[in-house]
């Protein structure tokens, strides 16, 4: 697995679009680095910038990205709403894949001694990188902003980590570090009082208020989220008050939750919630979790296509409420995607099929395999969907929609196996055109041939896999499904079995290609076995599908 780190730096610069495309473009000179989003705030005067890449790569983006801040912002004459102590406020690192938090926290140190050492900016390490635990918090670090920072940099305790004990005017100070992945969220109320947000703000933050007991005495009353921080602000572009959140670990406070709280905490203090705001990106999966939240409270089905998960997500949550939400922009996934991953799904019906039917060799029969499992498991959730929301079986709405949930599971997979096929097809074409005038290169060209054939092994392998699993939700709901749709599940059966016979056919076609079969033995006998599984499976499923027809 690739290694992948994600770098999330805060800019104090929110209006002047010249010296965020300019500092933006810094990071675009990298190889290796994708810039993902650039999210400007005109009343915070602040920009979230969000690029992802490998380790060393998104190191040296984020130093030039540092120093073009530190040359084009003058903090003296800053003004925002958002607490902030430099050009550069805060550069956190966050490991994405292939890499722990003990190797990020080096590559964060590796920045952080450059930014001090070349540039001349004090730097503070922050949450894992900070080994002192009486200075990791952020906003502990923060405290004081820029204006008061010239006199705390000068305490012995606030030493920096990196670069000099003085305050550069222009530039000011920087906190790098490394963190969890954190959603930064916004609600929206109806209201302009920054004090009613505040008042949200405490009750929902985990760490909530201190007030006076009866005997005049602090106590500290906890708010109602986990590992969340909150503030309320009024912000002049939308003419209403926020609760700004920052959401530092949403496998424990999920979007949804924070703004359900938020929700019932403004509807106590006599307001509503009018919709919220993401800055920066969100993971795919805080989306679907929040779709799927919203529909079991609207008693549906929760076994529904990604894209109508999404859509679900952003009209509960509001997401559109100050401007257009873009999935493709704001959902991390959508962002790191490839055109090239998708070629063939997002092809109509019949260029599909005008694209097989043409002189090139690919797509050819593995790919019509495998979205023909698609079709297949598609029929199969269709039916569970239609027998979740069939009157008088409203009991029954948690059994159907957990099947139809798992059918959209497989018929995903399926879909991209339509692309895989012919992606895997491609890396064989691509060995067999390696040179082979030496002994070296017809050693590498012939290692190259093996592996992507292997690979062309391998993904029809899976979609007779995936197939078969899909004709067991089908034969459920042939079985207990709704009997109008009984049909559907028959033609779901068919297409599935010729899902896997089609495949198995690609798979025994590429294995006729290695010279040396012992390594995917098991693979190919395991192969003759599903085989024989789905044959038998659509005999039962057809016996069932006739007798429901033949009595209603």
């Amino acid at each position: 697995m690739e290694k992948l780190i994600e770098c999330v730096p805060n800019f104090s610069e929110g209006t002047d679009s010249a010296i965020i495309n300019s500092i933006a473009e810094e990071i675009e000179k990298i190889d290796e680095v994708k810039l993902l989003d650039v999210d400007p705030g005109k009343a915070t005067n602040r920009t979230v910038v969000t690029f992802v890449g490998t380790p060393q790569a998104v190191v040296e983006a984020a130093f030039h990205a540092i120093k073009r801040a530190s040359e084009l912002i003058d903090m003296s004459k800053h003004k925002g709403e958002h607490p902030r102590m430099g050009a550069t406020d805060v550069c956190p690192l966050i490991p994405l894949s292939g890499i722990t938090v003990e190797e990020t926290v080096r590559y964060a140190n590796q920045l952080a001694e450059r930014v001090g050492r070349e540039l001349g900016i004090p730097v503070y390490l922050y949450e894992y990188a900070q080994p002192n635990k009486e200075r990791n918090n952020l906003s502990v670090i923060r405290e004081g902003e820029y204006e008061g920072f010239s006199k705390k940099i000068k305490q012995p305790k606030w030493k920096p980590d990196y670069g000099p004990s003085e305050l550069p005017v222009r530039s000011g100070a920087s906190v790098i570090g490394v963190r969890d992945f954190l959603v930064a969220y916004n609600v929206n109320l109806n209201t302009t009082s920054v004090r009613r947000a505040n008042a949200v703000a405490f009750d929902v933050r985990e760490r909530g208020r201190v007030v006076k007991d009866t005997k005049g005495n602090d106590v500290h009353v906890p708010g109602t989220l986990k590992e969340v921080k909150a503030i309320g602000w009024y912000i002049e572009e939308y003419q209403q008050a926020q609760v700004s959140m920052n959401l530092t670990n949403v496998n424990t406070t999920p979007v949804h939750i924070a703004f359900e709280e938020v929700c019932k905490s403004a509807l106590n203090r006599g307001m509503r919630v009018t919709g919220s705001e993401l800055v920066g990106l969100i993971p795919l999966q805080s989306m679907l979790n929040a779709g799927k939240y919203f529909l079991k409270k609207q008693k549906r089905s929760i076994g529904v296509s990604e894209q109508e998960l999404i859509h679900i997500a952003i009209k509960s949550l509001g997401l559109d409420d100050l401007g257009e939400f873009h999935p493709d922009k704001k959902i991390i996934e959508y962002c790191m995607r490839k055109d090239s991953d998708s070629i063939l799904q997002n092809l109509t019906v019949k260029a599909f099929a005008d694209m097989t039917a043409s002189e090139s060799p690919a797509p050819g029969g593995g790919s019509v395999s495998a979205y023909l499992g698609a079709l297949g498991a598609a029929l199969g959730t269709m039916v569970a969907n239609l027998s979740a929301t069939k009157k008088g079986w409203e009991s029954r709405i948690d059994e159907f929609s957990d099947w139809a949930e798992k059918g959209q599971v497989i018929k995903d997979k399926l879909v991209k196996a339509v692309d895989e096929d012919t992606a895997a097809f491609n890396r064989i074409m691509a060995a067999f055109g390696l040179p082979k005038n030496t002994e070296e290169e017809k050693k590498t060209r012939k290692n190259a041939i093996n592996l992507a054939t292997i690979s062309a092994i391998e993904v029809p392998y899976k979609v007779m896999q995936l197939s078969l699993e899909s004709m067991q939700l089908i034969k459920a709901m042939a079985e207990n499904g709704n009997p109008n749709s009984v049909s559907d599940a028959g033609v779901g059966a068919l297409c599935a079995r010729s899902a896997v016979l089609g495949a198995h056919l690609n798979v025994k076609i590429n294995a006729g290609g290695l010279s040396d079969k012992t390594s995917i033995q098991t693979l190919l006998d395991d192969a003759e076995k599903i085989e024989k599984q789905a044959l038998e499976l659509e005999t039962a499923i057809l016996g069932i599908v006739n007798a429901v027809i033949k009595k209603g």
